[in-house]
Order: structure tokens, then C-alpha cells, then sequence
């Protein structure tokens, strides 16, 4: 994860330590809590942030902050939120998740049966109806009934999820704004971009990262609590997360095995329990981000749209591979007002938790534009709005009645052959080539140079039909890794032939039947084709950051005036073709 939400080094923090933040001076007090997590006893380090003058004849809300993967309360953004949001006046209970910095048990992945639960054991406290291990209670934290206190939750990544985790676990939470989180793991960490329930294809860099990661959390905080250990071959994970990553890394996905995967992984997802949740909930999403695209964040806010809760979104420019533009919101400065999500955030909290109804809590839809180094706003994210069409010359076009009958065909090689990125490069300080596919092992399809800028603002949606017989003949085998692999992918080619990769952002497919056609979504994009740029829609048969096809799977794409693949785009601004 990118070191603002993650992986950063402790800080020292001291007992009962007087501090001075923005707009005003806040004690900390370092707390630990025994809870019962999936079936184990364990401690839970927290610090409470309490505003000066805060006190059971003047209380305050409170907020709920806790790390990214692989870090803990001290680190440099978790660590800020409490400072941030003490500084104006709210009480800030953060704390080290279960698994990391010093707090016990194993690593659940944001459970809402195991860390939600763990959670609501902390809004108990503010609640003032449970003590902290060394009997400090909270007689100060504003409450809407006996034992409901005025809670909010922010934190980005892994600190974003728990979010949605608790408020499913624990209907007292008031306000959430989880930033560049999951929507569904099984998603995020095998992609399959044409159908949800066939198995799809392995991000191994980003999530034998994590893995690797998480394992040695006893060893990069060394700890003798017997409940961070789970076993010799499930060092610090829940078993079942070790077993999916292990069918992951084997490259063979037999049909029982793949169901239990999916269904572990989305058990731990919102995707399986948004429905219990109702808290006012600001979605902040990363352009920049492999990890978790803006298509996860889509997803959460349409279903919770849907289901009455007060819901906005804002997709921001960075998210786990980078991308921070100026001015945009830096979670480790504590700086909310000179930013414009830090600014919706101060706002969202002020109408939710401090009961200001007056308050602007901003638009329904926001997304940050390079072009324009601002924000854009909508009613609701853009529908598809333009059609073009693939032809067999090599051109997308914007009438299928210029589609040149033909056919072409690749095929991929048994190592990869076309590179999106180098996951981790961004947090381990190392260059990242630019993106290529070598000639022979992908498709492409480009229009003709715009003549007026086009904007696109959401997720591109593909139709496709290939022909590859050998991956026919295998495909029926009841093990899903025999099925075809392909990467389907959006660049923006210059004037000068300069070929760019929106974001490095890919769409993996694992196709379900080559003998029908399958719609693709792409990760959605915020970007400008400028006048006299051309689109190219490529197809490659691998990808450097993805696991790939089992076997050589050579693929044709034939095209026809009456039969043919399409592009659909999200446009807000001009035309293409």
C-alpha cells in the first residue's frame, strides 16, 4: 500500500501527553483493551485522544480511527488522525488493528464477525459502558441514547474496510468515510473483469506482497502473544486466507476448491454484507490505483444508494499506486481545510456527528481532473454514451457501417509478454518500466486523431467474441485455469506515437465459453484525450503483475460489418472516432 495508509515507520508516544494541534490543545493517553476475537482472547493498543475542555458537562463526538495493512496507531496517517480530529474538538480513539503494530490475535482481513466485532468493543467504551484494562472510562464522548455514543470512522485501505466491517457488526456508528478500500477482495486479488463467478486471474504481486507482509508481523514486531500465532504453515493469518493464497499461487483452480475461495474471500468483503449497514457514508476513492480500482467504490455506493443510505462519492487522485496531485488531501499533515476531500470530510463530520444540518455536505459525485488540477461534479457518475465499433483494418470506428471485414489474430508465449507495472515498485523506492506489449502477443484497435478534446469519467464497458480452439478443446475441464486468459486495456497514443497507459490500469479476464461472446468492464478513468490524441483499445494475452494463460492459447478476433466487438464509453465531454 502507498506509505501514507501503510507501511511507515512508529512513532514514540508518550503517556498522558498534552498536545497542541490546530485548533486546539488535546491529551493523549495510550489504552489497551482484552476483547474476544474469532474464538480468541486478545489485546487491542489504542490511544485516546481527548480534547482540552472536554469533559462528561461538555462532551464531544467521537472518532474511530484505525491503520492500513501492515501498520498500527503509530504510524504516520493513523497517527495523524488523532491529532486532526482532536484539534477540532472531537475525542479520537485510534488503534493498531488485530494482527498488527501491538495488538494481539491473528489477521482477518476485516472480518465484520472478528475485527467489526473487535471494533464495537471500542464504541462500547466510548459509550461509557466498558473500561479500558487499566479502568479509564469515557464519561465525555456525546451520546444519542444510553448506550449509543456519537461515533465516525475514518482510514484509508484496510483502515477503510473495518469501517464498513463495524457499522455491519454495529448499527451505532454515525458517520464513515472509508478512503481506497475493497469492495470485493475475491475482485481485487484474482480479477475477473467479464464475470464475478468464474475464478479470476491472479494479481500475485500485489497479494504475495500483503502475504509476505503480514506473515512476518511477529517477526517485524516481535511479540511472544500467543494469540498472533496460528500454526508453522498459517503463521499470523486466519487459515482460510492462507489456503486461498496458497490455490492462488498453484495456478489451479478446481471447481470446489474456487467456491470455497470466493466465498472466503467475500465474506470478509463489503460486497457480502453492505446490506447491514446504514451510516451516512462518504466513499473517497484512488484514480491511481491497482489495488482497489474506482470500480470497488462504484459498486459500494450504488448498493448502499440503493438501499437508502445517505451516500456520496469522490474518486481523488491517489490511491495505492501513487498519483498524489497538489493540493490534493495528505491524511499524514493533518491539514484538512486546504484541501478539497479534506474539506468534504470537515463537513461530513460536522453535519453527522456534530448535528449541523445546515451544513453542505458537497455533491453527489466528484472526481478530481489532471487537466484541470480541480474537482468536477455530477448528479450521479456518467452513463456509457458512445459506441464504437471494432474493425478488422485495426481501427475503431464510430459507425458499424465503416467496419472492414477481416480477422486477426495473437498468441501468447509461456512467459509474460506485455507490463502494466511492477506493483510494489512505488513502496519499495524502486523504477518501473513504462508500459509495453511485444509485437505478436497482443491486438489493437485505434481511432482517428480527435478533433476537440474528449473526457471520459467512468468505467469503458467491451464487448468481445475470439476464436481459440485449443482453449475449446480444454476449457470444459472443471479446472477454471484452463480457461483463456486475455488483459483488455486503454491507452492514449500522441501526435508523435507516444503511447500512454491510463494509470497503468488493466482489466484481466478469465473468458467464461470462447464459443460466446463476454463483456468486459474496464477500471474506470478520469482522463482528457487531447485534440489530435488517439484511443487504442488493446487486447494482450499476459500481463508482468498477473498471473497467466495455462498452455499456449493462440487467439483470433474476426470482425464484420454485422458482427463485430464494440467499445462503449463514459464520455462528459466530446466525441471519439
Amino acid at each position: 500500500m502507498a506509505a501514507p495508509l501503510a507501511l511507515t515507520a512508529p512513532a514514540a508516544q508518550a503517556a498522558d501527553t498534552t498536545m497542541s494541534g490546530a485548533t486546539g490543545t488535546y491529551t493523549v493517553t495510550p489504552l489497551r483493551f482484552t476483547v474476544q476475537a474469532g474464538g480468541r482472547t486478545c489485546a487491542v493498543d489504542a490511544d485516546l485522544y481527548r480534547p482540552d475542555g472536554v469533559d462528561a458537562a461538555h462532551p464531544a463526538p467521537a472518532v474511530l480511527a484505525t491503520n492500513g495493512f501492515g501498520g498500527s496507531k503509530n504510524d504516520g496517517s493513523t497517527d495523524a488522525i488523532g491529532k486532526a480530529v482532536a484539534a477540532r474538538g472531537y475525542v479520537g480513539l485510534v488503534y493498531s488493528g488485530l494482527g498488527f503494530g501491538r495488538s494481539g490475535c491473528l489477521i482477518s482481513l476485516d472480518d465484520p464477525r472478528i475485527d467489526g466485532q473487535a471494533a464495537a468493543r471500542l464504541l462500547d467504551f466510548l459509550a461509557g459502558t466498558r473500561a479500558a484494562d487499566d479502568g479509564t472510562r469515557a464519561d465525555f464522548v456525546t451520546k444519542d441514547g444510553t448506550d449509543d455514543p456519537r461515533v465516525g470512522m475514518i482510514g484509508g485501505s484496510y483502515g477503510g474496510a473495518i469501517q464498513l466491517a463495524t457499522a455491519a457488526a454495529d448499527p451505532r456508528l454515525d458517520a464513515l468515510v472509508p478512503l481506497i478500500t475493497w469492495n470485493d477482495l475475491a475482485y481485487s486479488l484474482a480479477p475477473n473483469s467479464a464475470d464475478r463467478d468464474t475464478p479470476g486471474v491472479f494479481k500475485w504481486q500485489w497479494a504475495n506482497g500483503f502475504y509476505l507482509m503480514g506473515e512476518g508481523q511477529p517477526l517485524l514486531v516481535p511479540s511472544l502473544d500467543p494469540s498472533r500465532v496460528n500454526s508453522l504453515s498459517c503463521l499470523h493469518f486466519v487459515t482460510d486466507a492462507c489456503d486461498t493464497v496458497r490455490l492462488l499461487n498453484s495456478g489451479s483452480y478446481p471447481e470446489a476448491d474456487a467456491e470455497k475461495m470466493l466465498a472466503f474471500a467475500r465474506s470478509v468483503s463489503p460486497v457480502s454484507y453492505l446490506d447491514r449497514v446504514k451510516a451516512p457514508t462518504l466513499v473517497v476513492q484512488g484514480q491511481a490505483d491497482s489495488l482497489f480500482n474506482l470500480n470497488e467504490a462504484q459498486d459500494t455506493y450504488e448498493k448502499l444508494q440503493r438501499q437508502g443510505v445517505e451516500t456520496k462519492m469522490i474518486w481523488q487522485s491517489w490511491g495505492h499506486s501513487g498519483g498524489r496531485k497538489p493540493g490534493e488531501l495528505d491524511l499524514g499533515s493533518g491539514d484538512l481545510e486546504n484541501s478539497y476531500v479534506g474539506r468534504r470530510v470537515l463537513a461530513w463530520f460536522e453535519r453527522h456527528l456534530r448535528g449541523d444540518r445546515t451544513v453542505d455536505t458537497g455533491a453527489e459525485f466528484a472526481y478530481y481532473r489532471d487537466w484541470q488540477s480541480g474537482y468536477g461534479t455530477a448528479a450521479t457518475v456518467p452513463a456509457l454514451s458512445q459506441k464504437l465499433y471494432l474493425s478488422g483494418d485495426g481501427k475503431l470506428v464510430d459507425n458499424r457501417a465503416k467496419v472492414t471485414r477481416g480477422s486477426r489474430s495473437y498468441a501468447n508465449w509461456l512467459v509474460p509478454t506485455s507490463h502494466s507495472e511492477s506493483s510494489l515498485a512505488g513502496l519499495i523506492g524502486l523504477p518501473d518500466p513504462e508500459p509495453y506489449d511485444i509485437a505478436g502477443t497482443h491486438l489493437g484497435w485505434t481511432t482517428a486523431p480527435l478533433t476537440a478534446p474528449a473526457d471520459l469519467v467512468g468505467a469503458p464497458r467491451a464487448t468481445l467474441k475470439v476464436v481459440s480452439p485449443r482453449t475449446e478443446r480444454v476449457q470444459d475441464s472443471g479446472d477454471a485455469a484452463d480457461k483463456l486468459v486475455l488483459f483488455a486495456k486503454l491507452y492514449d497514443v500522441a501526435p508523435d506515437g507516444t503511447k500512454t497507459l491510463v494509470n497503468r490500469l488493466v482489466a484481466p479476464v478469465r473468458v467464461p465459453d470462447v464459443t460466446r461472446p463476454f463483456t468486459v468492464e474496464l477500471p474506470g478513468i478520469v482522463h482528457r484525450y487531447e485534440t489530435g490524441h488517439r484511443l487504442e483499445f488493446v487486447i494482450a494475452a499476459s500481463d508482468t503483475a498477473y498471473s497467466g494463460n495455462r498452455g499456449i492459447k493462440p487467439v483470433t478476433v474476426v470482425s464484420a460489418p454485422e458482427d463485430t466487438g464494440t467499445l462503449e464509453l463514459p464520455l462528459v465531454q466530446g466525441r471519439v472516432g
